[in-house]
Protein backbone atom coordinates (compact mmCIF):
# COMPACT_ATOMS: atom_id res chain seq x y z
CA UNK A 1 0.00 0.00 0.00
CA UNK A 2 0.77 3.94 -0.57
CA UNK A 3 0.39 6.32 1.80
CA UNK A 4 -1.59 9.52 0.88
CA UNK A 5 0.17 12.86 -0.38
CA UNK A 6 -0.49 15.30 2.70
CA UNK A 7 -3.75 17.42 1.90
CA UNK A 8 -1.54 20.25 1.31
CA UNK A 9 -0.34 18.70 -1.76
CA UNK A 10 -3.24 17.68 -3.05
CA UNK A 11 -4.95 21.08 -2.67
CA UNK A 12 -2.22 22.80 -4.91
CA UNK A 13 -2.73 19.95 -7.43
CA UNK A 14 -6.67 21.20 -7.46
CA UNK A 15 -5.94 24.74 -7.39
CA UNK A 16 -4.99 25.15 -11.43
CA UNK A 17 -8.51 23.63 -12.82
CA UNK A 18 -10.66 24.66 -9.34
CA UNK A 19 -10.61 27.82 -7.11
CA UNK A 20 -9.55 28.05 -4.54
CA UNK A 21 -12.49 29.07 -2.93
CA UNK A 22 -14.03 25.68 -3.64
CA UNK A 23 -11.32 23.30 -2.09
CA UNK A 24 -11.79 22.25 1.06
CA UNK A 25 -8.67 19.79 2.25
CA UNK A 26 -9.69 17.26 4.51
CA UNK A 27 -7.40 14.98 6.73
CA UNK A 28 -7.42 11.10 5.44
CA UNK A 29 -8.50 9.17 8.26
CA UNK A 30 -10.29 11.42 10.29
CA UNK A 31 -14.12 11.81 11.21
CA UNK A 32 -15.63 15.12 9.51
CA UNK A 33 -19.13 16.24 10.41
CA UNK A 34 -21.30 18.25 7.34
CA UNK A 35 -24.08 19.92 8.84
CA UNK A 36 -25.51 18.41 11.78
CA UNK A 37 -26.89 15.17 10.66
CA UNK A 38 -23.74 13.55 8.37
CA UNK A 39 -20.73 12.62 9.08
CA UNK A 40 -17.91 11.69 6.32
CA UNK A 41 -14.59 9.63 6.78
CA UNK A 42 -11.85 9.71 4.10
CA UNK A 43 -9.75 6.39 3.74
CA UNK A 44 -6.79 5.87 1.08
CA UNK A 45 -7.78 4.22 -1.70
CA UNK A 46 -4.51 2.73 -2.83
CA UNK A 47 -5.36 4.10 -6.42
CA UNK A 48 -3.23 6.63 -7.32
CA UNK A 49 -1.61 10.22 -5.82
CA UNK A 50 -4.90 11.28 -3.23
CA UNK A 51 -7.27 8.76 -3.99
CA UNK A 52 -9.91 8.28 -1.32
CA UNK A 53 -12.62 6.20 -0.42
CA UNK A 54 -15.59 7.91 1.64
CA UNK A 55 -17.41 6.83 4.99
CA UNK A 56 -20.42 8.94 5.27
CA UNK A 57 -22.52 7.87 8.46
CA UNK A 58 -26.06 9.29 9.41
CA UNK A 59 -29.79 8.67 9.98
CA UNK A 60 -29.60 6.69 6.38
CA UNK A 61 -27.04 4.33 7.60
CA UNK A 62 -23.42 3.75 6.85
CA UNK A 63 -22.41 4.23 3.35
CA UNK A 64 -18.56 3.27 1.96
CA UNK A 65 -18.25 4.65 -1.30
CA UNK A 66 -14.76 3.13 -2.69
CA UNK A 67 -14.38 5.07 -6.14
CA UNK A 68 -11.63 4.27 -7.69
CA UNK A 69 -9.16 1.73 -5.32
CA UNK A 70 -7.36 -1.16 -5.68
CA UNK A 71 -7.75 -3.47 -2.59
CA UNK A 72 -4.78 -4.55 -0.30
CA UNK A 73 -4.69 -6.86 2.71
CA UNK A 74 -3.06 -3.82 4.82
CA UNK A 75 -7.24 -2.02 4.68
CA UNK A 76 -8.18 -4.46 7.37
CA UNK A 77 -6.23 -2.70 9.69
CA UNK A 78 -7.89 0.66 8.88
CA UNK A 79 -9.68 1.24 12.45
CA UNK A 80 -13.20 3.05 10.37
CA UNK A 81 -13.56 -0.25 8.91
CA UNK A 82 -12.46 -2.37 11.27
CA UNK A 83 -15.98 -4.25 13.12
CA UNK A 84 -17.92 -1.48 11.12
CA UNK A 85 -21.51 -2.24 9.92
CA UNK A 86 -21.63 -1.46 6.37
CA UNK A 87 -25.06 -1.05 4.89
CA UNK A 88 -24.59 -0.09 1.32
CA UNK A 89 -20.98 -1.07 -0.12
CA UNK A 90 -20.76 1.78 -3.29
CA UNK A 91 -17.56 -0.86 -5.35
CA UNK A 92 -15.27 -0.01 -8.22
CA UNK A 93 -16.11 -2.85 -10.28
CA UNK A 94 -13.68 -2.24 -13.10
CA UNK A 95 -12.15 -5.81 -13.43
CA UNK A 96 -15.23 -7.51 -11.49
CA UNK A 97 -15.07 -10.55 -13.86
CA UNK A 98 -13.95 -14.14 -12.79
CA UNK A 99 -12.27 -15.07 -15.98
CA UNK A 100 -10.23 -11.66 -16.36
CA UNK A 101 -7.21 -12.51 -14.17
CA UNK A 102 -5.29 -9.03 -13.38
CA UNK A 103 -1.21 -9.35 -11.76
CA UNK A 104 -0.62 -7.50 -8.26
CA UNK A 105 1.36 -4.21 -9.42
CA UNK A 106 4.48 -5.58 -8.30
CA UNK A 107 4.39 -8.46 -10.73
CA UNK A 108 3.48 -6.02 -13.61
CA UNK A 109 6.57 -4.14 -12.64
CA UNK A 110 9.03 -7.18 -13.01
CA UNK A 111 7.34 -8.21 -16.21
CA UNK A 112 7.83 -4.62 -17.45
CA UNK A 113 11.46 -4.47 -15.95
CA UNK A 114 12.07 -7.70 -17.87
CA UNK A 115 11.03 -6.59 -21.03
CA UNK A 116 13.54 -3.79 -20.69
CA UNK A 117 16.25 -6.27 -20.20
CA UNK A 118 15.05 -7.83 -23.27
CA UNK A 119 16.10 -5.05 -24.96
CA UNK A 120 19.40 -3.32 -23.35
CA UNK A 121 20.29 -0.94 -26.35
CA UNK A 122 17.11 -0.02 -27.03
CA UNK A 123 15.51 3.43 -25.20
CA UNK A 124 12.46 3.11 -23.28
CA UNK A 125 9.08 5.35 -23.35
CA UNK A 126 6.36 4.49 -20.87
CA UNK A 127 2.91 6.09 -21.77
CA UNK A 128 0.96 7.10 -18.73
CA UNK A 129 -1.84 9.15 -17.99
CA UNK A 130 -1.74 12.59 -16.31
CA UNK A 131 -2.05 10.94 -12.64
CA UNK A 132 -1.16 7.53 -12.16
CA UNK A 133 1.55 5.03 -12.33
CA UNK A 134 3.84 7.25 -10.69
CA UNK A 135 5.10 4.28 -8.39
CA UNK A 136 5.87 2.14 -11.77
CA UNK A 137 8.04 5.20 -13.11
CA UNK A 138 9.76 5.05 -9.37
CA UNK A 139 10.32 1.59 -9.61
CA UNK A 140 11.84 1.24 -12.68
CA UNK A 141 14.07 4.31 -11.87
CA UNK A 142 15.01 2.67 -8.78
CA UNK A 143 15.80 -1.08 -10.68
CA UNK A 144 18.26 0.39 -13.61
CA UNK A 145 19.45 3.13 -11.63
CA UNK A 146 18.84 5.83 -14.41
CA UNK A 147 16.41 9.10 -14.59
CA UNK A 148 13.19 9.26 -16.43
CA UNK A 149 12.78 12.19 -18.22
CA UNK A 150 9.50 14.37 -17.82
CA UNK A 151 7.78 17.13 -19.23
CA UNK A 152 8.33 20.27 -16.69
CA UNK A 153 4.69 20.30 -15.67
CA UNK A 154 4.86 16.79 -14.97
CA UNK A 155 8.11 17.21 -13.41
CA UNK A 156 6.50 20.01 -10.84
CA UNK A 157 3.49 17.83 -10.27
CA UNK A 158 6.00 14.83 -9.06
CA UNK A 159 7.53 17.63 -6.87
CA UNK A 160 4.23 18.58 -5.18
CA UNK A 161 3.25 15.06 -4.77
CA UNK A 162 7.08 14.39 -2.83
CA UNK A 163 8.03 11.45 -4.72
CA UNK A 164 11.67 10.53 -4.47
CA UNK A 165 14.28 12.51 -7.02
CA UNK A 166 14.14 10.34 -9.72
CA UNK A 167 12.57 12.99 -12.68
CA UNK A 168 14.33 15.14 -14.68
CA UNK A 169 13.54 17.50 -17.53
CA UNK A 170 16.72 17.15 -19.08
CA UNK A 171 16.42 15.46 -22.43
CA UNK A 172 19.04 12.34 -22.34
CA UNK A 173 19.92 12.74 -18.58
CA UNK A 174 17.87 9.36 -18.58
CA UNK A 175 16.92 6.89 -20.94
CA UNK A 176 13.82 6.18 -19.81
CA UNK A 177 11.25 8.33 -20.85
CA UNK A 178 7.62 9.21 -19.20
CA UNK A 179 5.07 10.35 -22.47
CA UNK A 180 1.58 10.77 -22.51
CA UNK A 181 -0.26 7.46 -23.30
CA UNK A 182 -1.74 8.85 -26.57
CA UNK A 183 1.65 9.48 -28.18
CA UNK A 184 2.18 5.70 -27.71
CA UNK A 185 1.27 4.59 -31.61
CA UNK A 186 2.67 3.54 -34.60
CA UNK A 187 3.83 6.55 -36.08
CA UNK A 188 5.40 8.23 -33.14
CA UNK A 189 7.24 4.72 -32.69
CA UNK A 190 8.56 5.28 -36.87
CA UNK A 191 9.88 8.41 -35.81
CA UNK A 192 11.41 7.44 -32.32
CA UNK A 193 13.20 4.97 -34.10
CA UNK A 194 14.49 6.60 -37.25
CA UNK A 195 16.91 8.36 -34.35
CA UNK A 196 17.82 5.75 -31.65
CA UNK A 197 16.47 2.34 -30.67
CA UNK A 198 13.06 2.72 -28.56
CA UNK A 199 10.44 0.54 -27.60
CA UNK A 200 7.50 1.77 -25.88
CA UNK A 201 5.97 0.03 -22.59
CA UNK A 202 2.23 0.23 -22.16
CA UNK A 203 0.64 -0.13 -18.40
CA UNK A 204 -2.71 -0.81 -18.64
CA UNK A 205 -5.77 -3.11 -17.55
CA UNK A 206 -7.63 -2.79 -20.61
CA UNK A 207 -7.41 -4.32 -23.83
CA UNK A 208 -5.19 -2.60 -26.18
CA UNK A 209 -4.59 -3.31 -29.89
CA UNK A 210 -0.54 -3.08 -30.27
CA UNK A 211 -0.06 -0.92 -34.28
CA UNK A 212 3.83 -1.73 -34.04
CA UNK A 213 5.97 -4.48 -33.02
CA UNK A 214 8.04 -2.18 -30.70
CA UNK A 215 4.76 -1.59 -28.48
CA UNK A 216 4.37 -4.19 -25.20
CA UNK A 217 0.89 -3.96 -23.27
CA UNK A 218 1.98 -4.87 -19.52
CA UNK A 219 -1.15 -5.43 -17.71
CA UNK A 220 -0.77 -3.14 -14.73
CA UNK A 221 -3.65 -1.36 -13.06
CA UNK A 222 -4.83 0.59 -9.91
CA UNK A 223 -8.15 -0.94 -9.85
CA UNK A 224 -8.81 -4.13 -8.06
CA UNK A 225 -8.93 -7.67 -9.61
CA UNK A 226 -11.66 -10.00 -9.25
CA UNK A 227 -10.36 -12.00 -6.44
CA UNK A 228 -9.22 -9.10 -4.42
CA UNK A 229 -12.98 -7.27 -4.95
CA UNK A 230 -14.19 -11.01 -3.48
CA UNK A 231 -11.76 -10.78 -0.74
CA UNK A 232 -12.55 -6.96 0.56
CA UNK A 233 -16.59 -8.34 -0.02
CA UNK A 234 -16.05 -11.12 2.18
CA UNK A 235 -14.20 -9.46 4.80
CA UNK A 236 -16.44 -6.22 5.17
CA UNK A 237 -20.00 -8.24 4.62
CA UNK A 238 -22.19 -5.20 3.91
CA UNK A 239 -25.76 -5.39 3.35
CA UNK A 240 -25.71 -4.84 0.03
CA UNK A 241 -23.28 -4.26 -2.98
CA UNK A 242 -23.72 -1.33 -5.69
CA UNK A 243 -21.65 -1.18 -8.41
CA UNK A 244 -20.16 2.23 -9.58
CA UNK A 245 -19.06 1.33 -13.14
CA UNK A 246 -22.79 1.07 -15.15
CA UNK A 247 -23.21 -1.66 -17.33
CA UNK A 248 -21.46 -3.96 -15.40
CA UNK A 249 -23.39 -6.92 -13.15
CA UNK A 250 -21.37 -8.14 -10.44
CA UNK A 251 -23.42 -8.47 -7.49
CA UNK A 252 -24.13 -12.39 -8.31
CA UNK A 253 -20.33 -12.84 -7.30
CA UNK A 254 -20.64 -11.22 -3.91
CA UNK A 255 -24.15 -12.56 -2.86
CA UNK A 256 -22.35 -14.85 -0.45
CA UNK A 257 -20.85 -12.69 1.38
CA UNK A 258 -22.92 -9.93 2.24
CA UNK A 259 -24.60 -9.85 5.35
CA UNK A 260 -27.99 -11.08 6.77
CA UNK A 261 -28.47 -8.23 9.13
CA UNK A 262 -30.88 -5.52 8.59
CA UNK A 263 -30.43 -2.38 6.75
CA UNK A 264 -31.06 0.83 8.82
CA UNK A 265 -33.00 2.46 6.54
CA UNK A 266 -33.48 0.72 2.92
CA UNK A 267 -34.64 3.36 1.61
CA UNK A 268 -32.40 6.65 1.26
CA UNK A 269 -34.28 10.12 1.82
CA UNK A 270 -33.24 13.32 0.45
CA UNK A 271 -32.63 15.82 3.18
CA UNK A 272 -35.87 18.53 2.90
CA UNK A 273 -33.19 21.18 2.61
CA UNK A 274 -32.88 19.76 -0.79
CA UNK A 275 -36.16 18.90 -1.53
CA UNK A 276 -37.42 22.44 -1.00
CA UNK A 277 -34.89 23.55 -3.22
CA UNK A 278 -35.28 21.33 -5.84
CA UNK A 279 -39.01 22.37 -5.79
CA UNK A 280 -38.78 25.77 -5.93
CA UNK A 281 -36.08 25.63 -9.16
CA UNK A 282 -39.07 23.61 -10.93
CA UNK A 283 -41.89 26.27 -9.83
CA UNK A 284 -39.76 29.04 -11.29
CA UNK A 285 -39.10 26.91 -14.75
CA UNK A 286 -42.98 26.13 -14.90
CA UNK A 287 -43.64 29.95 -14.63
CA UNK A 288 -41.05 30.96 -16.84
CA UNK A 289 -42.28 28.37 -19.57
CA UNK A 290 -46.25 29.89 -19.16
CA UNK A 291 -44.94 34.07 -19.31
CA UNK A 292 -43.21 32.89 -23.02
CA UNK A 293 -46.45 31.47 -23.97
CA UNK A 294 -48.51 34.27 -23.19
CA UNK A 295 -45.84 36.34 -24.77
CA UNK A 296 -45.79 34.38 -27.75
CA UNK A 297 -49.30 34.03 -28.19
CA UNK A 298 -49.42 38.25 -28.08
CA UNK A 299 -47.64 38.32 -31.50
CA UNK A 300 -49.29 36.47 -34.35
CA UNK A 301 -47.78 37.83 -37.63
CA UNK A 302 -44.03 36.45 -38.32
CA UNK A 303 -41.23 38.88 -38.99
CA UNK A 304 -38.11 36.82 -39.89
CA UNK A 305 -35.35 36.40 -37.57
CA UNK A 306 -31.95 37.60 -38.42
CA UNK A 307 -28.91 35.01 -37.93
CA UNK A 308 -25.37 35.47 -37.54
CA UNK A 309 -23.20 32.71 -40.19
CA UNK A 310 -20.03 31.72 -39.30
CA UNK A 311 -17.32 34.28 -40.21
CA UNK A 312 -15.93 30.92 -42.61
CA UNK A 313 -19.29 31.94 -44.70
CA UNK A 314 -19.27 34.53 -47.44
CA UNK A 315 -21.65 36.86 -47.78
CA UNK A 316 -22.69 34.64 -51.07
CA UNK A 317 -22.94 31.68 -49.17
CA UNK A 318 -25.19 33.55 -46.33
CA UNK A 319 -27.95 34.92 -49.32
CA UNK A 320 -28.16 30.70 -50.59
CA UNK A 321 -28.67 30.14 -46.77
CA UNK A 322 -31.14 33.05 -46.07
CA UNK A 323 -33.37 32.52 -49.18
CA UNK A 324 -32.65 29.60 -51.92
CA UNK A 325 -32.12 26.63 -48.95
CA UNK A 326 -35.35 27.98 -47.54
CA UNK A 327 -37.54 27.37 -50.31
CA UNK A 328 -35.69 24.20 -51.17
CA UNK A 329 -36.65 22.47 -47.89
CA UNK A 330 -39.77 24.33 -46.78
CA UNK A 331 -41.33 21.25 -48.06
CA UNK A 332 -39.69 18.82 -46.08
CA UNK A 333 -40.92 19.81 -42.84
CA UNK A 334 -43.42 17.59 -40.84
CA UNK A 335 -46.58 19.95 -41.00
CA UNK A 336 -46.19 20.09 -44.81
CA UNK A 337 -48.66 17.80 -46.77
CA UNK A 338 -47.76 17.36 -50.73
CA UNK A 339 -51.39 18.63 -51.44
CA UNK A 340 -52.34 22.07 -50.62
CA UNK A 341 -48.98 23.46 -48.90
CA UNK A 342 -49.23 26.33 -47.74
CA UNK A 343 -45.97 27.19 -46.91
CA UNK A 344 -43.97 26.55 -49.91
CA UNK A 345 -46.15 28.86 -52.91
CA UNK A 346 -43.24 31.39 -52.85
CA UNK A 347 -42.55 32.98 -56.60
CA UNK A 348 -39.30 32.56 -58.18
CA UNK A 349 -38.96 36.32 -57.64
CA UNK A 350 -39.22 36.11 -53.83
CA UNK A 351 -36.26 33.69 -53.85
CA UNK A 352 -34.30 35.82 -56.18
CA UNK A 353 -34.78 39.35 -54.02
CA UNK A 354 -31.94 40.37 -52.16
CA UNK A 355 -31.58 40.81 -48.73
CA UNK A 356 -31.27 44.73 -48.83
CA UNK A 357 -29.96 46.16 -45.77
CA UNK A 358 -28.23 43.32 -44.46
CA UNK A 359 -24.74 43.28 -43.22
CA UNK A 360 -22.35 40.85 -44.15
CA UNK A 361 -22.13 37.51 -41.85
CA UNK A 362 -25.61 37.87 -41.29
CA UNK A 363 -28.01 35.62 -43.23
CA UNK A 364 -32.02 36.12 -42.51
CA UNK A 365 -34.60 33.21 -42.87
CA UNK A 366 -37.30 34.49 -44.60
CA UNK A 367 -40.77 33.68 -43.70
CA UNK A 368 -42.94 32.74 -46.39
CA UNK A 369 -46.17 32.35 -44.06
CA UNK A 370 -47.11 36.03 -44.67
CA UNK A 371 -47.70 35.33 -48.00
CA UNK A 372 -50.81 32.59 -47.39
CA UNK A 373 -52.76 31.77 -44.00
CA UNK A 374 -51.84 28.87 -41.95
CA UNK A 375 -54.30 27.46 -40.02
CA UNK A 376 -53.29 27.19 -35.86
CA UNK A 377 -53.10 23.42 -36.73
CA UNK A 378 -49.91 23.49 -38.38
CA UNK A 379 -47.99 26.25 -36.95
CA UNK A 380 -48.02 27.82 -33.39
CA UNK A 381 -48.44 31.34 -33.54
CA UNK A 382 -45.28 34.32 -33.98
CA UNK A 383 -42.09 33.17 -33.36
CA UNK A 384 -42.81 29.35 -33.03
CA UNK A 385 -43.96 29.31 -35.94
CA UNK A 386 -40.74 31.46 -37.64
CA UNK A 387 -38.56 29.02 -35.63
CA UNK A 388 -40.50 25.98 -37.35
CA UNK A 389 -40.11 27.69 -40.56
CA UNK A 390 -36.63 28.35 -40.19
CA UNK A 391 -34.09 25.43 -42.51
CA UNK A 392 -32.40 23.38 -39.72
CA UNK A 393 -28.94 23.87 -41.07
CA UNK A 394 -29.48 28.12 -39.92
CA UNK A 395 -30.63 26.96 -36.76
CA UNK A 396 -27.15 24.78 -36.20
CA UNK A 397 -25.34 27.66 -36.94
CA UNK A 398 -26.16 29.31 -33.57
CA UNK A 399 -25.54 28.38 -29.91
CA UNK A 400 -28.42 28.11 -27.16
CA UNK A 401 -27.26 31.52 -25.55
CA UNK A 402 -27.99 32.85 -29.06
CA UNK A 403 -31.18 31.61 -29.85
CA UNK A 404 -32.01 33.07 -25.94
CA UNK A 405 -30.98 36.36 -27.24
CA UNK A 406 -32.69 36.11 -30.29
CA UNK A 407 -35.91 35.54 -28.43
CA UNK A 408 -36.10 38.28 -26.24
CA UNK A 409 -35.13 40.56 -29.09
CA UNK A 410 -37.96 39.59 -31.00
CA UNK A 411 -40.25 39.88 -27.95
CA UNK A 412 -38.87 43.84 -27.59
CA UNK A 413 -39.33 44.29 -31.04
CA UNK A 414 -42.71 43.29 -31.21
CA UNK A 415 -44.04 45.19 -27.61
CA UNK A 416 -41.94 48.43 -29.26
CA UNK A 417 -44.18 48.55 -31.94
Amino acid sequence: ARSSPPRPVLAALLSPQVPTCWIRPLEVGQSHVLGKEVTVTLLDSNHCPGSVMFLFEGAFGTILYTGDFRYTSTMQGEPALRGRHIDRLYLDNTHCHPHRPLPSRQHAMRQAAHVIRMHPRHQVVIGVYSLGKEALLVDLAMEFSTWVVVSPWRLEQMRLLELPDVFTTEEGAGWIRAVDITEIRWDTLVSWNTLHPTIAILPTGRPVKVTHPNIYPILYSDHSSFSELCEFVKWLKPCSVIPIVRGSICQAYFQKYLSSAPQALPDLKIPKPVQESAQQQSKRKVQEHRRLLKRAARHSVPRGVVYESPEKHTEKSEESVGVKVLQQNCCESAFCSEEGCTCCHTGEEEGKEELSGEQPGVARAVSAVSQAPVSDEHFPAGFAGQYLLTPLNVLKQNSSQKFDKLVEDFFRRGEAS
